[in-house]
């Protein structure tokens, strides 16, 4: 078995997934036969794996999710993130957009697309990578758990600072693998309107994230996701 048929996983990924590999190859057959057979999966086959394209080495802030969005055609492999064109805005990362204007003055934006926070090294994995549309939660347990797991356990023990923000349960049973000193956790309920005032709002993810970075000597992450034609585009990382 080799890595060679997906070629949006970095490299950098291969000894942190080859544990888990053959379950993954699993994963991989067991989802193309179900679009075989006329199951619409949530995201396209391209994007499942979107995630792995940004290097082990590029990561500064690993946000955690739980599965994609269910809706055809909204979600694009980066957990929260919506492809450009899509509107409305879900309601989850609408209630990001307000957290991170109460938290930084931003105002929210027109459009989904967190692309602009990828490129700086903001690693948006969700716990289970695919979705039956229409059905949400609807790929738990066929296997992905195993397969973020061994990514999150690769990323808390590397030796580089690193940012961790949990939002749902899902995500936030992962907080104790990390412990090392030079690692932030930062831990709330999920942005769902179901759950988000429940502590999700006041949690300010955004500054605190920066505090920590910056108090490393590190660059913070600029969290705007729109730049006016005029400034100048944020460098991607790992191009």
């Amino acid at each position: 078995m080799t890595f060679s048929a997906w070629p949006d996983i970095d490299a950098s990924w291969y000894p942190v997934l080859a544990p888990v590999e053959e379950q993954l190859h699993q994963l991989m057959r067991q989802i193309q036969a179900r679009r075989a057979d006329g199951e619409r999966i949530e995201p396209p086959p391209e994007q499942v794996l979107r995630v792995f394209r940004m290097p082990l080495t590029a990561v500064k802030v690993l946000v955690v999710g739980q599965d994609p969005y269910p809706t055809p055609g909204h979600t694009v492999g980066l957990s929260f993130a919506l492809a450009p064109d899509v509107r409305p805005i879900a309601r989850s990362l609408t209630n990001i957009f307000t957290e991170r204007q109460d938290d930084l003055g931003i105002p929210p934006a027109a459009s989904g697309d967190l692309s602009a926070w990828e490129a700086q090294g903001v690693f948006l994995l969700n716990r289970v990578l695919t979705v039956t549309a229409h059905a949400a939660g609807s790929h738990r347990k066929l296997g992905w758990e195993a397969v973020t797991e061994a990514v999150v356990q690769a990323l808390a023990v590397r030796s580089t600072p690193l940012a961790v923000i949990l939002w749902g349960a899902q995500a936030r049973s992962l907080a104790p693998m990390f412990t090392a000193s030079n690692t932030l956790v930062i831990e709330s309920p999920h942005p769902s309107p179901l759950s988000a005032r429940r502590g999700f709002f006041g949690s300010k993810p955004f500054s605190r994230t920066n505090a920590f970075l910056t108090g490393l000597g590190m660059e913070p992450i600029d969290w705007a996701t729109e730049t006016p034609s005029s400034t100048t585009q944020q460098p991607n990382l790992f191009d």
